[in-house]
């Protein structure tokens, strides 16, 4: 050994950087702050998950999902004799919503709304951070790369339908709820791989080095160009005109991405296997959750098919949906998500053992499935013996393929007293399963949970009358269920095409007016005692009601449908007729439809709860738009 003691310690300010062991510790500094993020939302989430488990809502869709349950109770009509729990006041839950609605805000144009637009920034300055901070990335981007590497489990985490964070998170925090994240981890993978590939090809330009030739250089391009065309395909017009190109460049794109990005670094490996773990975990659950029925497509007209999937009962809660494909005219590879409209059979107002979906036409497969159904029904009218009698046929039986159910509400209406849902067009999905599930809740099933719900505004805007046939036979179902007990139930209906005023049906304790409503002055009106409300129009019953809908449809040219009046100020109240139950509740409000309808929503909560939030008991909001 010699004997000139230890080696000389290279000064730090002299030390060579050595990206390898210095850049794979702000992987983890990374991958450590996003899950600690994480794990406080779970946290934050832990009241709702008791609540929905005590409930028995949490598990009912989450393994299996839809079932047949053959010993279902049957119907029975409700007795009236229903008990109205104690006035609840709910000051520490109220709140704890106000000062959350301030993240409610939405501007137009812009798809995220305060508190994602405060995630989304957070992430990103995460990012930016982790790669520039003491890193000379002129002289070694390295940094860059490895960042970029440590975003595959964000990514994937937060894509996959079955995760198991919307678990952890509770009701309402479905893959359609979370997908914004995975999109801006996408985007800043390829922040951190541009600045990478970037300077790298600079570097070997100044010093005359190929960028193309060597494994590690090749490979690096290529897995650049495969993420390029992943981010590109991605935007949101692609996404909602051409879906089917997008999915399938998505699912070839990431698996060349990975096999890529794995020549082009052996760093990469360790990173691939939690998205395979995700992704193989989500795949595994739909084995489980895929269903083929038996399925009746009805035809209401030109723009509604009503799908009847039969001997399904069970398995899924109001407010979810499923992604259905139908095995007809070749067009069996595509399936398109669809609200489910009913409750379980064990809480609905509807006595069937079937899962019903409502499929708007708005593109080609909506339309497609319409005149499929018609020209079905038309054949089987021409073949059946029952036309000699008149009789339509119930419907066209084709199979179906369903995958779910997916998503639901992140709000239980059972824990507030005043409940105000809204719905836009084929919105009605939604808002109209919700309906059904907290009247059968308080009335079919006795309040078994507590539900605290005294009063139910019901809105939906159309554009035109006879789009009130889609739901009108379940809509008068809910509505004798509730005649003759406490609840109180009002359905307000707007429509914006003055045409045949006939076809409105008689719904009771309903009024359909020619408006565009604001949902602002719709919650405003919702909650102000009917003392301090100026006073409207009398309330007319609906063959009344008809007959004034009839005249005005003379006495407006129908031409200037688009000039409807946009508020409305003088529109009969439902709280004017139904008796005022007092504030200090809760109020729920559920919107779904249009993403200028659900934007207005998230807007008018967030104005009332911080203005009257603690005074309501809270003001609870679920939007559902469901948008590519």
């Amino acid at each position: 050994m010699s004997g000139f003691g230890a080696p000389p310690v290279i000064p730090t300010q002299f030390q060579q950087y050595n990206s390898y062991v210095e850049d794979p510790k702000w992987q983890r500094k990374f991958s450590i702050i996003w899950a600690a993020g994480v794990a406080i939302a779970v946290l934050f989430s832990v009241p709702a998950v008791v609540r929905a488990l005590r409930r028995g809502r949490l598990f009912r869709s989450w393994l299996i999902g839809v079932t047949e349950d053959t010993n279902m109770n049957k119907y029975a009509p409700a007795s009236g004799n229903d008990v109205v729990p104690p006035k609840a006041r709910r000051r520490v839950y109220g709140l704890l919503e106000t000062l959350w609605s301030a993240t409610l805000w939405s501007l137009p144009g812009i798809e995220l709304d305060l508190g994602q637009m405060i995630v989304i920034t957070a992430y990103l300055a995460l990012v930016i951070i982790c790669i520039t901070m003491n890193a000379p990335l002129l002289d070694n981007p390295n940094r860059a790369g490895f960042l970029a590497l440590a975003q595959f489990p964000i990514v994937f985490l937060f894509g996959t339908k079955n995760s198991i964070l919307s678990l952890l998170l509770g009701p309402g925090h479905g893959y359609e709820k979370l997908n914004y994240i995975h999109r801006w981890a996408g985007r800043g993978m390829f922040i951190g791989a541009t600045v990478h590939g970037a300077l790298w090809i600079n570097n070997h330009l100044v010093y005359g080095l190929p960028i193309l030739g060597q494994q590690k250089e090749t490979s690096g391009v290529a897995a650049f160009g495969v993420l390029c065309g992943l981010v590109l395909t991605s935007f949101r017009p692609v996404r909602r005109f051409f879906y089917q190109s997008f999915f399938i460049l998505h699912v070839l794109g990431y698996v060349a991405f990975f096999i890529t990005v794995c020549y082009h670094t052996i760093y990469a490996v360790p990173w691939i296997f939690p998205p395979l773990a995700f992704y193989g975990f989500d795949m595994l659950l739909r084995l489980f959750r895929y269903r083929i029925k038996d399925a009746t497509l009805v035809p209401v007209d030109n723009n509604m098919t009503l799908i009847h999937v039969h001997d399904c009962s069970n398995g899924w809660v109001a407010g979810q949906h499923v992604r259905l494909r139908v095995f007809f005219s070749g067009r069996v590879f595509e399936s398109h998500p669809l609200t489910i409209v009913n409750a379980p059979s064990s809480t609905s107002c509807v006595p069937s053992s079937t899962l019903t979906l409502g499929a708007r036409v708005l593109g080609d497969w909506t339309r497609a499935i319409n005149r499929y159904a018609n020209a079905e029904q038309e054949r089987l009218l021409a073949t059946e013996k029952e036309t000699e009698k008149g009789e339509l046929p119930p419907g066209v039986p084709v199979q179906v393929m369903i995958d779910g159910p997916y998503g639901g509400s992140s709000v239980d209406l059972g824990d507030y007293e005043s409940v105000l849902l809204v719905a836009g067009g084929a919105g009605a999905t939604f808002t109209l399963a919700m309906l059904d599930d907290i009247v059968a809740r308080c009335v079919k099933l006795g309040r078994q949970n507590g539900e605290k719900t005294r009063r139910i505004e019901f809105v939906w805007c159309i554009r035109s009358y006879g789009c009130i046939q889609w739901f009108a036979p379940m809509l008068m179902d809910i509505a004798n269920t509730v005649a003759g007990t406490s609840l109180d139930l009002h359905v307000s209906i707007f429509v914006t095409c003055l045409c045949n005023p006939e076809a409105v049906p008689a719904i009771p304790n309903s009024d359909v007016t020619i408006a565009r409503p604001s949902v602002t002055k719709l919650l405003r009106e919702f909650m102000t005692p009917p003392s301090a409300r100026p006073s409207g129009r009398p309330t007319s019953s609906s063959e009344s009601h008809k007959k004034k809908l009839e005249a005005d449809a003379h006495s407006i040219d129908s031409e200037s449908a688009e000039d409807a009046p946009d508020d409305v100020e003088n529109i009969p109240s439902s709280s004017a007729r139904l008796n005022w139950v007092g504030l200090g509740g809760g109020v729920a409000v559920c919107a779904a439809g249009p993403e200028s309808l659900t934007r207005e929503a998230q807007n008018a909560v967030a104005r009332m709860s911080l203005t009257r939030g603690v005074e309501l008991g809270g003001v609870a909001l679920h939007t559902e738009l469901f948008a590519i």
